[in-house]
């Protein structure tokens, strides 16, 4: 008979990679533009991201005037009198404007501009999570087709022991205890093998999920983009540049801003206005108006939500904090991941070894009558779990790696060079900032919009 080792080399290579691969695998590269293209996730964000840039066109139009058309009509009965009853009608067109708002739409501006630099941040991070999603699936994928082509060997390699043994029976080399060993041996064997197929289907529902379709067959994994040379260093990278901690840094400056705002709305307002009414009583008339309005008393509402306004920026400053911490925390765990996992690579090498000279040594000593069934069959299983656990750590070694990419903020479509063009959060929000309505402004807006819907 073959080894074990030569023969679930055969499987692994024959179920995964196909003989010969086909040219059409999906690589992980293909994987990662399909997620990102694909990912409704990122849709959502990217709505988010445009309504905050709205924000910031209705804090601008809040600056300019506005032009209302006012229109009625009454009929009037005089009981009990000499006037005649009659219908009148009125037409007005009034225009208003805020001439002095002493700081407040300036505030209100400058916190939702920071608003919308925060969102981006947030968009960005969400991309961080789609690819770091699509890599487990794709890597998962691949280790449960490798184990399932692990299990399918070794259920033929104990179908082989059960039919040796049987021979061996029927000669009375052995007993009936060592030929019910092995059918017991194939029987957990099978079951086993059940439930690595079922981790495969899951892992492919998994993978649709991730990437927005199911695989047909997969390449093997590239090596591994690199990182950075030491905790220290990609600890620094994170905390410089991570889009959590820039996304924070943001709201923090909003609730600066919303300070500004609190105090803004302490003080008056001057507003301006113009009225032109046409009636039917032929009493046309035009107005100019100029009030001020400064409130006295509300109660404390305004001192509160100035008061608002300070607790509002200490949480945020804590948050900034709070997120550097967790950021540093996700780094360690990253790359103390990926060192566990390189030992485990080391360690499952000599156990293999170990196990294959063991196996074949157990082999020879059993047809020689100095081992029994079981002691092969305690061998075999012994090098395949060995088997097992380094593709294990192969899988975690390689997701440990993007984990500590997307730990350092960059597991980006950008800084992994897909070659693809990538959604620009600038766009939409040139098109929008100065509150378009029609002319150049509005047209350029239809384009944006025509292509976000492409």
């Amino acid at each position: 008979m073959k080894s074990i080792g030569k023969l679930m080399r055969v499987a692994v290579l024959g179920a995964v990679l196909g003989v010969p691969q086909l040219a059409s695998a999906e690589s992980l590269a293909d994987a990662l533009i399909a997620a990102y293209r694909q990912s409704n996730l990122l849709d959502q964000n990217r709505a988010v991201l445009r309504a905050a840039d709205e924000d910031v066109a209705q804090a601008v139009a809040s600056l300019r005037p506005t032009l209302t058309l006012r229109a009625g009509a009454s009929y009037t009965d005089y009981l009990n009198s000499d006037s005649a009853d009659g219908l009148s009608a009125t037409l007005s067109l009034v225009a208003e404007m805020t001439l002095l708002d002493f700081g407040r739409n300036a505030a209100t501006i400058a916190a939702q501009k920071e608003t919308v630099l925060a969102a981006r941040q947030t968009l960005l991070n969400v991309e961080q999570e789609v690819l770091l999603n699509a890599v487990s699936a794709y890597v998962t994928l691949q280790q449960a087709q490798d184990t399932v082509a692990l299990r399918e060997g070794n259920v033929r390699l104990i179908n082989q022991e059960l039919r040796a043994a049987n021979d061996r029976f029927e000669v009375g080399e052995i007993t009936r205890t060592d030929v019910a060993i092995a059918d017991a041996q194939l029987a957990s064997a099978q079951a086993v093998l059940a439930s690595a197929q079922g981790d495969l289907a899951i892992a492919r529902e998994n993978y649709k999920l991730a990437i927005g379709h199911y695989p047909k067959s997969l390449s093997r994994l590239p090596k591994a983009p690199s990182t950075a040379k030491s905790l220290a260093e990609a600890k620094t990278i994170a905390l410089r540049g991570h889009p959590r901690i820039r996304q924070t840094q943001h709201e923090v400056a909003a609730a600066e801003f919303g300070i500004a705002l609190a105090k803004a709305n302490m003080g008056p307002s001057l507003t301006g206005g113009a009225t032109l009414t046409d009636n039917s009583a032929n009493t046309d008339n035009f107005g100019l108006s100029l009030t001020l309005n400064q409130t006295l008393y509300n109660g404390g509402r305004s001192s509160s939500l100035y008061r608002q306004a300070l607790a509002r920026r200490d949480s945020a400053r804590s948050g900034l904090h709070q997120v550097g911490r967790v950021i540093e925390q996700g780094v360690g765990q990253a790359w103390s991941s990926i060192e566990v996992a390189r030992a485990g690579i080391a360690a499952s090498d000599r156990q293999i070894s170990s196990a294959q000279t063991a196996y074949n040594g157990v082999r020879e000593e059993a047809k020689l009558g100095a081992r029994t069934t079981l002691d092969v069959l305690n061998a075999e299983q012994e090098l395949l779990d060995a088997r097992t656990a380094r593709l294990s750590a192969e899988a975690n070694l390689y997701i440990g790696v993007y984990s500590l990419l997307s730990a350092m903020g960059l597991l980006t479509v950008d800084h992994l060079k897909l070659g693809i063009p990538t959604y620009d959060p600038e766009g939409y929000y040139n098109a929008v900032k100065n509150a378009p309505a029609t002319s150049s402004q509005g047209k350029r807006l239809d384009r944006v919009l025509k292509a976000i819907g492409n």
